[in-house]
């Protein structure tokens, strides 16, 4: 990966202004290091607001940032992200696109090899890792032997251009990737649309080949909000509620006796509220300018698409099943007379 000897401002494209792209502009703005060149959004209406917001060029057209930039942000729907970035990756640009990395993974190998023949960094926002309880944790998993999710939120029309697992799930399945790095050995899944034409709510138990299980729920027609994880190894259990970060560590402690019940220690821990999104930015920006491996590569960004694909692939066998056993309960039931 080549890096950057020049201490130049890395100049900077946002390519999609609705919310997280509008936040990503206004953390660049600021960045020491960076230099916010332009906006761009479809609708020209939204990309000027946000350019005038920051003083910077409204585009419209993705490509009209060739020659202009360094990098990029991509916050577009999940559907274009891969055009996006191909185009992008193939000018040498790097990239960070946000989560998930495509919606396939035949497309997301496409661009995580594209930018290894280009030098380029990729990286892949997926957000939780830079919020204070996920780096917290990167210190305290050490053999997940048993992992539960469970991240609910209320129905909102942003995101549900893909479904809950793309949508929601996939930050645990990205957390969870990468505290057990094997391979997956088996999905079972079920979940149910409610009030999009996609899957809104989902069940999944995933075995991993080391014989780590890990159960997640994702659901977004809750009616409150939930991001929980459990996460049990030997001699430690990890508690952790993202939304108020907060983490709970219960471990065995050597017994001072050698004899009895084992002693147990307790630490209870509340982390200041942090801006993960300017971490990610700042993270971002590092790789570029020290030509170093992003936290979540593209590589990373892969293999959530890929254990995503597996649940939906299981989710979808189990709902057609369903609806074949509907349909031969209801042949069955005479009718009324």
């Amino acid at each position: 990966m080549s890096g950057r000897a020049t201490k130049q401002p890395v100049r900077v494209a946002v390519i999609g202004t609705g919310y997280f792209g509008s936040l990503h502009a206004g953390k660049l703005a600021t960045m020491e290091g960076v230099e916010l060149v332009a906006v761009v959004d479809a609708d020209p209406e939204t990309a000027q607001t946000v350019a005038t917001k920051h003083g910077v060029l409204a585009l419209s057209d993705p490509r009209a940032v060739i020659g202009r930039i360094d990098a990029a942000i991509v916050a577009v729907p999940t559907k274009a992200h891969f055009e996006v970035a191909d185009m992008l990756l193939g000018h040498g640009i790097h990239v960070m696109v946000e989560k998930p990395i495509t919606d396939d993974p035949i497309t997301a190998r496409r661009l995580v090899d594209l930018a290894a023949k280009k030098g380029s960094v990729l990286q892949v926002g997926h957000l939780e890792r830079f919020s204070a309880v996920g780096v917290a944790l990167r210190e305290k998993v050490r053999d997940a032997l048993y992992i539960e999710s469970y991240r609910i939120a209320p129905f909102r029309e942003r995101g549900t251009d893909v479904g809950v697992i793309l949508d929601l799930m996939i930050h645990d399945i990205d957390l969870i990737l990468a505290f057990v790095r094997a391979p997956i050995d088996s999905v079972e899944a079920i979940g149910v649309p409610v009030l999009s034409p996609s899957e809104d709510v989902v069940n999944t138990r995933v075995r991993f080949q080391n014989g780590c299980f890990a159960t997640m729920t994702a659901s977004r027609v809750s009616f409150k909000a939930e991001r929980k994880m459990r996460i049990f190894q030997p001699e430690s259990y990890i508690g952790i509620d993202f939304l108020e970060r907060t983490l709970r560590h219960v471990y065995k402690k050597d017994s001072t006796s050698g004899v009895g019940r084992p002693e147990i220690a307790i630490e209870n821990q509340t982390y200041q509220e942090s801006d993960a999104i300017l971490e990610e930015d700042k993270a971002f920006i590092a790789a570029i300018a020290n030509g170093t491996a992003p936290l979540v590569s593209g590589t990373d960004g892969l293999r959530a698409l890929e254990a995503a694909t597996l649940i939906m692939k299981s989710l979808h066998e189990n709902l057609a099943r369903f609806a074949t056993a509907r349909m031969a309960a209801h042949r069955r039931i005479p009718e009324a007379i």
